[in-house]
């Protein structure tokens, strides 16, 4: 109880913990921070974030509300000059006040925020950039990093965010298969233990990936087990003299969001695919972990329906959510429609869909040719039919010419059959 008591005596008396304590995703711890002393550099308190914060929490006191507020205001209109001039993004500006202004709430700082946001740009709501092309990834994952393939193509056919590496474990990870043994897709849990955990999949060719990394680490003696971190480190397996099989593999340290985009990032440049900006371009085509979360949601949509891949995202759908609510099954059967699409390498899913089509078109070509013979017995039955009866009319009618006795009447006929070929007809047919 003393300790605890301390605890919080400590915490209480240290403002910036009261804003570390409101930061849960890995991200925004990450970011957060920065953006707040970036708030303090302004405000010209020196030292490090501990002591910008408590120098901050003394000009509340000492200097009032109306002074804290006129210096935010300051610093809001100073940054929109910096956006003006090209320096930084308008929508930079609405993240440094989300910062400042949980410290405030955090530590009990009442300001007037209304005020504060009217003067606040809101910039653009969507990024002007785009999801990365198929030949893009392809090009990407030849980088020389048994991690790359993995790391792309779960993110690209799940569109997890970047921060769900930090709690991707193996047991994460499971295996969905037919009625025949055949691996179809493979379950994510997304977030698991926290209050945003949610469900995805993956494609076969992920998990097959993934696979390869984990039985890679175990062929070097690591012991995967469930609680297995999904990216770990890496460690030297060349060099026999130095324990090439032993050592670091069986002592694997997580690889954090962090190192993943450095991963990523470091890939993107050494394969060509990212390049110097020209002046006054700030940003990239598209971005090196993010546009991986829109090329999932640009290729599911086009098979998927909208709101289960809403579902798949992680995303709030609002008040739907209390209605719609489909299960596991049904958002797997629609998710399978988008399995080719999120598919990047021409691999046996790919070769298996075009053996099928070709066989397809192969019996859809079949068809029209027995129908296209068919037709032609019918016709030539048809023609035999109409030769036979003409043939026996023809019969008739000699027989009944024998029997006339009026001359004229046999010329006139004996020419017309002549005429339209029949009677030499029937003279060669008689001969044979």
């Amino acid at each position: 109880m003393i300790r605890k008591s301390m605890a919080i005596t400590e915490q209480t008396a240290n403002p910036l913990s009261q804003f570390l304590y409101a930061l849960k995703a890995p991200e925004t711890k990450r970011q957060w921070p920065n953006r707040l002393r970036v708030v303090f550099d302004f405000l010209g308190f020196p030292g490090n974030p501990d002591e910008q914060a408590k120098q901050f929490m003394t000009l509340c006191r000492e200097g009032g509300m109306a002074l804290v507020q006129d210096r935010i205001i300051q610093f809001i209109s100073y940054e929109v000059q910096r956006a003006q001039r090209g320096e930084i993004s308008l929508s930079t500006i609405p993240n440094y006040l989300k910062a400042i202004k949980l410290f405030c709430e955090m530590n009990d700082v009442q300001v007037s925020w209304k005020k504060i946001s009217r003067g606040v740009p809101r910039g653009r709501q969507a990024a002007n950039d785009r999801a990365p092309t198929r030949e893009e990834i392809l090009k990407l994952i030849q980088y020389p990093d048994r991690r790359i393939k993995p790391i792309v193509y779960m993110m690209a056919s799940s569109g997890i965010r970047l921060g769900a590496w930090e709690y991707l474990q193996w047991k994460h990870v499971n295996a969905v298969c037919d009625e025949k043994g055949n691996l179809i897709a493979a379950k994510l849990i997304v977030y698991a233990g926290e209050l945003d955990e949610y469900y995805t999949f993956v494609t076969p060719e992920a998990y097959n990936a993934l696979k390869e990394w984990m039985d890679f680490r175990s062929s070097y003696g690591e012991k995967i087990t469930g609680a297995s971190w999904v990216m770990r480190d890496i460690w030297q397996t060349t060099n026999v003299n130095y324990g090439a099989k032993v050592g670091l593999a069986t002592a694997p340290k997580k690889l954090k969001s962090s190192g993943i985009k450095r991963l990523l990032e470091r890939a993107l440049w050494e394969q060509g695919i990212r390049q110097s900006l020209p002046d006054g371009v700030r940003r990239h085509e598209w971005k090196s972990a993010h546009g991986f979360r829109k090329f999932y949601k640009t290729h599911a949509e086009q098979v998927m329906r909208p709101i289960n891949v809403e579902i798949t995202l992680g995303h709030n759908i609002g008040v739907s959510a209390s209605y719609y609510k489909p299960r596991e099954s049904e958002v797997l059967e629609d998710y399978l429609k988008a399995v080719e699409s999120l598919t990047i390498s021409n691999d046996k899913t790919m070769l298996t869909k075009q053996v099928a089509d070709l066989k397809q078109k192969s019996k859809d070509s079949e068809y029209i040719i027995r129908g296209k013979l068919q037709e032609k017995d019918d016709q030539i039955l048809n023609l035999t039919e109409q030769f036979s009866s003409m043939q026996s009319m023809m019969g008739n009618l000699l027989s009944c010419l024998s029997k006339t006795t009026d001359q004229q009447q046999l010329n006139t006929v004996s020419q017309m059959m002549f005429s339209s070929g029949l009677l030499k007809e029937m003279r060669r047919k008689a001969k044979k």
